[in-house]
């Protein structure tokens, strides 16, 4: 359609007048401001827009998963392309018009007398009763040459995601240290075929003993890049030793929160930086604020940040009905 555009690489195509992001709201008085337009932030946008909620959802068009081809685990949803997933949502909450969607970044969030007060890039202020941070995590690409070209279809950093895919097809585990040997053992009950790589460092003699006992070979010579064509990898390249000729690399190299809202709010966080909730509403240790999808790091899936998202917004819900008389 000629009034399409496409935002970050592998988003969907998207159109100012679906989700009623063209009304002013400039300076505005809401109930929700939901920070991120991934699964989690969509499903607490649909649920509250059916509470007659006013929300602003603010997305800057950066998921997690926009380099994959496929969702895998979502019931109903099996193999469906991310972008097709989030153009669905989208469209299904243009009946909500109580629900707006703006393609901007929300810079700060401040606690306020009547709420947060909240500042956007592309201008938008305004006061919300309570904010919801779906804004997600970003994974660190291992430092090799090839690695972009490849990541999202042969190249994955989650085996409940894509691992079943390769059962009867050779693997590589990449991580420094115990991190890839670890990965490599975990892989086994998924392929036969797995080879850790640790990239010129040592593993423990405990690591060493377990890949041994899983049969997992172990390539620890420093990687020069990664190979394959059309995203699929072929094989992996070493500094020094033979080629490695493999399907896909499975990695374990960390990730980090997408942003820095949660931090500035205050909100606690656990020793893997993962956002602390109330396990009942997804509440975080600032009253009013909830987080909702991977920004908690606990089980980073598709299926499960929707399950959150309306599990976060059911709770918000519920604080206003508290608030209005309206339950006890």
């Amino acid at each position: 359609m000629s009034n399409e555009r496409r935002g970050a690489r592998g988003s969907p195509p998207r159109q100012a007048s679906h989700i009623n992001c063209e009304r002013e709201v400039l300076a505005m008085k809401i109930d929700v401001v939901i920070v991120g337009g991934g699964p989690a932030g969509l499903s607490a946008a649909l649920i509250l827009g059916r509470c007659h909620r006013q929300v602003l959802l603010c997305d800057d068009e950066q998921p997690r998963n926009r380099a994959s081809h496929a969702i895998h685990g979502l019931l109903g949803r099996e193999g469906r392309s991310p972008s097709a997933f989030l153009g669905e949502a989208r469209q299904e909450l243009t009946r909500y018009k109580s629900v707006s969607i703006r393609w901007t970044r929300v810079n700060d969030i401040t606690p306020a007398d009547e709420g947060f007060e909240f500042t956007c890039a592309d201008g938008t202020t305004g006061i919300a009763s309570k904010v919801l941070l779906a804004t997600g995590i970003v994974d660190e690409l291992p430092e090799i040459a090839g690695v972009e070209a490849l990541y999202g279809v042969s190249v994955h950093h989650c085996l409940y995601c894509d691992g079943f895919e390769y059962a009867g097809k050779p693997v590589a585990a990449f991580g420094k240290g115990d991190e890839g040997a670890d990965l490599a053992v975990m892989m086994k009950h998924w392929m036969a075929d797995v080879v850790a790589c640790s990239d010129g460092t040592e593993i423990s003699a405990d690591a060493a003993r377990k890949l041994k006992q899983h049969g997992i070979p172990l390539r620890n010579e420093p990687i020069a890049s990664v190979e394959g064509a059309e995203g699929v990898l072929t094989k992996i390249r070493f500094k020094s030793g033979p080629d490695l000729d493999r399907a896909a690399l499975f990695f374990s190299t960390g990730c980090h929160q997408a942003s820095d809202l949660s931090e500035l709010l205050g909100c606690k966080r656990d020793r893997k930086g993962g956002v602390v909730t109330d396990s009942a509403t997804e509440e975080t240790s600032v009253p009013g604020v909830y987080v909702a999808g991977d920004v908690s790091r606990d089980v980073l899936l598709v299926a499960a940040a929707i399950a959150e998202g309306a599990k976060a917004a059911v709770a918000i819900n519920k604080a206003f009905l508290l608030r209005d008389g309206f339950c006890e």
